[in-house]
């Protein structure tokens, strides 16, 4: 992997990875469109770990507060009915389904899910689901003529069966060209929370699975097959756009529907399907190298 290489797949990681049109996806089909080898889930996984890290430090004082009263509820009873402990736990439960798909599952992971078919596929049919999530909250946000808008819910109405269905969402992602946001956020609308409350514990949830993934794959990546300079370039590049990219997209979501994504991720699966179909793009295409 050359240096261009590695900024262009950070760039495409940080830009991807917090919006819901699936960051292994981009990564795929950038490296299928250029002609290069495909970087791997190796790579995505350590890249990863950047945006990872612009999320701790985005949401630090969330985390802070999660991480401090959790361990305080360990051995202090009062601290174990305060939202920020009780959010703690939600975060371990939530993160069991990907831990132990992903285990389960690496050999597909590795090979057969990333198909272009499949990644197309992925992409629009998730990119439906989530329109039909955004249509619904939005209804319910604003009401009808005979209706009366509906209150939706809110992080403290979270509770263990909610925040296995959030991880079981998440677990989705192990296929490219679902979106581990959103497949998470599209399972908090239609579970009736909020945009906000659905974004934000999806990427308070993504943490741990991110970090474990990450360091998972080191072990494979010490093989002397992989580039550590621009791998690790592209993990730098990745965290300050990643970092942007939260920013942007946290003030995005309280006014704004998430159509603008479901339109990208159609047409982008639809495009992916016509080229497979016409020979212009194999559907291995830099399946190759690792």
């Amino acid at each position: 992997m050359s240096w261009f290489e590695s900024f262009i797949l950070g760039l495409v990681q940080g830009l991807t990875e917090f919006l819901p049109i699936s960051s292994s996806a981009h990564l795929r089909l950038t490296a299928a469109f250029a002609g290069w080898s495909d970087p791997g889930p190796a790579f995505t996984a350590i890249t990863q770990i950047g945006t990872e890290l612009a999320v701790l430090i985005y949401f630090r004082k969330d985390i802070t507060n999660i991480v401090s009263a959790w361990f305080r509820s360990l051995f202090n009873k009062e601290w174990r009915g305060h939202h920020d402990a009780q959010m703690g736990w939600l975060v371990i439960v939530g993160s069991i389904p990907i831990g132990l798909l992903g285990v389960t599952l690496k050999d597909q992971i590795e090979g057969p899910f990333r198909d272009l078919r499949l990644t197309a596929t992925m992409l629009v049919v998730m990119g439906l689901i989530l329109g039909f999530a955004d249509w619904r909250a939005a209804r319910d946000e604003k009401g009808g003529k005979h209706r009366a808008p509906v209150q939706r819910k809110t992080l403290r109405e979270l509770g263990i069966k909610d925040g296995l269905v959030f991880g079981f969402c998440q677990a989705m992602a192990l296929v490219p060209g679902v979106s581990r946001s959103g497949a998470t956020i599209s399972g908090g609308l239609l579970m009736g929370y909020t945009r906000e409350a659905a974004a934000r514990y999806s990427f308070l949830l993504a943490v741990p699975a991110v970090l474990a993934s990450g360091a998972y794959e080191l072990k494979d990546a010490s093989d002397g097959h992989t580039a550590w300079g621009p791998t690790i370039f592209a993990t730098v590049v990745a965290f300050v756009v990643g970092y942007a990219v939260i920013a942007w997209f946290m003030k995005f979501i309280t006014t704004k529907s998430f159509m603008p994504f479901v339109i990208y991720r159609v047409l982008l699966g639809i495009v992916v399907f016509a080229l497979v179909a016409l020979g212009v793009l194999s559907a291995h295409a830099a399946e190759s190298a690792g």
